[in-house]
Parts: C-alpha cells; sequence; structure tokens
C-alpha cells in the first residue's frame, strides 16, 4: 500500500489511562479500508510542545496524511487547531459562518431563547471553536466541536482534525473525507480486499502450523498480509491483500476449512453473534445464569431483533433461587454444591421450562477470586444445554484469568455451545 496515514489521539485523560482510546482503532479501520496504510498511531497528553513533536515526526517519516482526535473543545487545554495551525505557519481567523451555527447549536442544546443574550464567558468560548487556519476547510459540528481539514504543502501532508467524543467524531467521517483536500488521498488508495474468518477452539499454534504450511505451499501466497488475533476466546484471522491476489486468499480460505473444520464459525467476517441469531431464526431460547450474572442474556439482547428468538432469562445467584424458580433440587446442590454439573443440567432444564424455549443454556461456577474449593479452582464453570427433543448435555471447563476475564469467556463459551449444537460442532 502506497498511501501511508499517521494518527494522533489526544487527551490526558487517554495517555493515563483514565479513558480507553477508542478512536485510534476506529479511524484506523476506515482508512484500512479505503485501502491506505496506518503507518503509525500515537497518543499525547494536552500539551501543546508533545503535539507538535508528534507533528514533526510524523512529517519526516514521510506519511501523506495526518489524522488528528480530540482537543476541539471550549476551555483552556483544548489546543489542538492552535498547535496545528503553528505547525503549518498558517494564523488562525474566525469563521463567522461557523460561529452563527455553533452559535445555533448552543442555544437549541440549552433552550436558550433567541433573545437570551449568551454570557461573555460562552460567547468566548464559540469564538474559540470557530476559529479556523488560513486555507483550511471547516467541517460542519457533529457536536458543538467542528473538524478541520488542512491541504497538503510541499513541506507537511495534508491534516485532518476530528473530534474526540467517538459518537461526534464517527457521525463527522461521511463529511470529513468529501473535503477536495482529504478526498484527493484517499483517492490515492489500493484497491484492496480486507476478509476475516474467526474460529473458536483453536490454538494459535495449530494455526500457526497451517499458516506454515499456506506459505510453504500456496501459490501467490507472499501476496496476503495476514494477522491473527485471540479476543475472547476465538481467533479472528484478518487477511488484507490486492484484488488481484484473489485466487491466493480462496485458496487460503480453502486449506483453513480443510484443516479446521470444526473450529471455523465464520468465513465471511459474520460475529458469533450474528452467527448465532441465524442458526436460531425457528427456535427459541432462555438463558439461567449464576457466575455470569446475565451477561449471557445481555449478549443475546445486544442484537437488535433478538427478541424474534430470545424469551428470557433468570439469574439464579443464589441457591434459593436456583430451587425456588428454577426448580433445582435443594437435594443435589447439597449433595454436590452449586457447581456441578447436574445443577447446571437442572438449571437449563428448569429455565426451559419455565419460559417455555426451545433451548436454555445455564452456567454456575466460580469466577474469583475467592470460592475455590477442593477439585473446584477459581476459573471452574459448569454449563447445562436443555434443547427440546434431546438429551441435557453438561460440559465443565476451566478458565484462566482475573473475575471479569472468567465472566467473560464463560459467555463467549455458552454461546458457541448453543451454535455447535444447532450446527454439529462442539464448542470444545
Amino acid at each position: 500500500m502506497s498511501v501511508r496515514v499517521g494518527i494522533i489521539v489526544t487527551g490526558t485523560e487517554v495517555l493515563h489511562g483514565q479513558i480507553t482510546d477508542q478512536n485510534g482503532p476506529w479511524v484506523a479501520a476506515r482508512l484500512l479500508e479505503a485501502g491506505l496504510e496506518v503507518a503509525h498511531v500515537t497518543v499525547c497528553g494536552d500539551r501543546p510542545d508533545d503535539m507538535a513533536a508528534q507533528l514533526r515526526f510524523l512529517t519526516e517519516e514521510g506519511v501523506d496524511l495526518i489524522v488528528t482526535t480530540g482537543g476541539l473543545g471550549p476551555t483552556a487545554d483544548d489546543l489542538t487547531v492552535p498547535t496545528v495551525a503553528d505547525f503549518c505557519g498558517r494564523a488562525l481567523v474566525l469563521d463567522r459562518a461557523l460561529e452563527a451555527d455553533i452559535t445555533a447549536i448552543i442555544r437549541n442544546w440549552r433552550r436558550f431563547a433567541d433573545d437570551h443574550e449568551l454570557s461573555p464567558a460562552l460567547t468566548a468560548a464559540i469564538a474559540k471553536q470557530a476559529l479556523v487556519p488560513v486555507g483550511a476547510t471547516p467541517i460542519p459540528p457533529t457536536g458543538t466541536a467542528p473538524g478541520v481539514a488542512i491541504p497538503a504543502d510541499q513541506h507537511r501532508p495534508a491534516i485532518l482534525i476530528l473530534p474526540g467524543p467517538p459518537r461526534e467524531l464517527q457521525a463527522m467521517w461521511p463529511s470529513a473525507v468529501t473535503v477536495p483536500a482529504i478526498a484527493a488521498v484517499l483517492a490515492r488508495g489500493d484497491d484492496v480486499q480486507h476478509r476475516t474468518i474467526r474460529a473458536y477452539g483453536l490454538s494459535e499454534a495449530d494455526l500457526a502450523r497451517t499458516l506454515r504450511r499456506a506459505e510453504a505451499d500456496l501459490p501467490d501466497f507472499a501476496a496476503l498480509e495476514v494477522t491473527t488475533c485471540m479476543r475472547v476466546g476465538e481467533i479472528e484471522i484478518d487477511t488484507r491483500y490486492p484484488s488481484s491476489a484473489d485466487p491466493a486468499y480462496e485458496a487460503l480460505v480453502a486449506l483453513l476449512q480443510r484443516e479446521h473444520a470444526d473450529q471455523i464459525f465464520s468465513v465471511d467476517g459474520a460475529r458469533l453473534d450474528d452467527v448465532l441469531a441465524a442458526a436460531l431464526s425457528d427456535r427459541t431460547i432462555a438463558t439461567a445464569e449464576s457466575c455470569t450474572g446475565g451477561l449471557v442474556a445481555a449478549r443475546l439482547t445486544d442484537r437488535p431483533g433478538s427478541s424474534a428468538f430470545m424469551l428470557g432469562g433468570v439469574v439464579s445467584y443464589s441457591n434459593e433461587v436456583k430451587t425456588d424458580v428454577l426448580g433445582v433440587p435443594a437435594e443435589l446442590i447439597e449433595r454436590l454444591g452449586a457447581v456441578s454439573e447436574p445443577v447446571a443440567a437442572a438449571m437449563a432444564e428448569g429455565a426451559r421450562a419455565t419460559t417455555g424455549a426451545d433451548i436454555a443454556v445455564s452456567t454456575t461456577g466460580i469466577a474469583g477470586p475467592g470460592g475455590a474449593v477442593p477439585g473446584k479452582p477459581v476459573g471452574t464453570v459448569c454449563f447445562g444445554l436443555a434443547i427440546d427433543g434431546r438429551p441435557t448435555r453438561t460440559v465443565t471447563r476451566t478458565f484462566p484469568g482475573d473475575r471479569t476475564m472468567v465472566r467473560t469467556l464463560s459467555t463467549t463459551f455458552a454461546l458457541h455451545l448453543v451454535l455447535g449444537a444447532l450446527t454439529g460442532k462442539r464448542a470444545e
């Protein structure tokens, strides 16, 4: 890919870890889709000298476009526009039309009447946000902060300045990429395909062995840029390649499906939630959860349209709820403990009976950090799967990590357990 881009994420709260950066990955994904190479993603605090240093670094690296996010607010520490203007040697001028637009937004937002006189502090804040470098193009705000596009010159790349709140940035993106200075850079992007395969239960070592075989045996494999990432128990296999290498990619897909047919659940980029929704098209499901505390039900209902298959769930965290609501025999819990496969089976069967669902999945386990007993360490989770017309199935897994990770991995496993039962693949 011949066009290179650098991204600067600004904000001391991001630098210090108080807020997780969402903008860098999102912008990078959009640029990669356009066939541009993301060369650097950097984070700096709200300090002009640090931002100027990063602007100089990216310029010296020879990038064709710099995208900044954040630092466009009305407060004293929002210094992105003046810092970039100074770096580009461009004076700042007040854009009266932009000032009027921001004023109208503020009046509507705060419910100010047209004859209400704005305070001097608010007027000054609006004027600050309406300052634009000479020769730059303002981008209409999607919150209160406008974006700015600065064309390239013989010494510097084009620079696109975007707001920090992810919702505002993402809403502004379609307008930003049509500004001529930015559109001209994006138009030089390569014709690149991006494909994702997702697998569950596939070890990174086994996948690496298959990819080494692909590198040795498949013609034109070198044209494929393959990256892998383990995410909440699933492996994502991302491949970017020029359209001319379609045959090489199809050969790779065929090899992966031959070697790992039981683990691959998506070859078209579809995520687990969408694949499972399709598998549940003519079924209904319910949940009974102890250690996951409703996370499985939440995951099932995250997707729009989930009411077509999701009937409900019971968070049976206490033993009393397990017995009184789900009908789990108290004697069973007393004899085997709440974290046991027979209890998981009874929970799933109770959820099916209570809701009338075709399928019910249950979780009961020890998420930690305490609660371990002999033979049942922290991370032990028992699952039950009750499906109309089939024997109830149970599985026990031990997951690594802290409480959050155990609960997250348990949720992923529960959904794959259901998907496997419906597609003939096993989650283990």
